[in-house]
């Protein structure tokens, strides 16, 4: 019997298993939080507005638009 333990005593006093970093991904939403959306001027007018008001407020929303998309791609472009 004491040979036995003899024998396997080598087999306890080898190398020491390596350690091995594992990436595993991890669900985490990327926005944490958007741009507030805009009062859009075609949104308030009136059903029977004139084309020159349609056209006047489709001015004005441009650069609102414009701002709001590029705010939106920001964020976007945060999470890749």
């Amino acid at each position: 019997m004491l040979v036995a333990i003899m024998l396997l005593m080598p087999g306890c006093a080898g190398r020491a298993p390596v350690v091995q970093e594992v990436k595993v991904p991890v669900y985490r939403p990327c926005v944490t939080g958007a741009p507030e959306r805009p009062a859009f001027a075609t949104r308030t007018l009136a059903p029977d507005a004139s084309d020159g008001e349609k056209v006047l407020a489709l001015a004005r929303d441009l650069p609102v638009h414009l701002k709001y998309v590029a705010q939106l791609e920001a964020v976007i472009a945060g999470c890749l």
